[in-house]
């Protein structure tokens, strides 16, 4: 077998969402399966195509055993920051956004996170792209968005 990174009980993290891909039972393709961030412990290791280590790893919380590449885990321990949103997420600004005294975002207004910045200076970031700026997409810090419904992503 290829060289596997992780071993049989190894504690491992998730760093992107994985939805279903159609092999999960029970669920429609594109389904989320597990959130980025999870922590879960590898149950098995194997190979796909004869090239590709592919881990099974049991999250508990989610009561899901789900196949990951190597690419898309850490170690449990490493670093990591959570995030409120994720890629796709609806959010409304939680206030006005202005450049330069000029507000672009009127509070409340609609846009959708087109990438997660967890390394921005001050904390947690995103690049949104709102309604109301067509074209325009803008780097928003977390404490600046709430989400769009009662639906949202809960808390990490």
């Amino acid at each position: 077998m290829l060289n596997a990174r992780w071993d049989y009980g190894a504690a491992v993290r998730l760093t992107r969402n994985v939805r279903n891909d159609g092999t999960f039972p029970g669920l429609d393709p594109g389904a989320p399966l597990v959130r980025r961030g999870s922590v879960g412990y590898v149950v098995d290791v194997g190979t796909f195509l004869q090239d590709q280590v592919i881990y099974s790893v049991n999250f508990l919380d989610e009561g899901r055993i789900v196949g990951c590449r190597e690419e898309e885990l850490i170690d449990a321990d490493d670093p990591w920051t959570p995030s409120r949103f994720e890629f796709r997420d609806k959010v409304l600004a939680a206030k006005g956004l202005s450049i330069n005294g000029a507000v672009l975002v009127p509070r409340q207004a609609v846009g959708e996170v087109v990438k997660v910045l967890r390394d921005a200076p001050g904390g947690v970031a995103y690049h949104v792209h709102f309604d109301v700026l067509a074209g325009r997409v803008l780097q928003i810090s977390e404490d600046l968005l709430q989400p769009a419904s009662a639906g949202a992503p809960a808390e990490d």
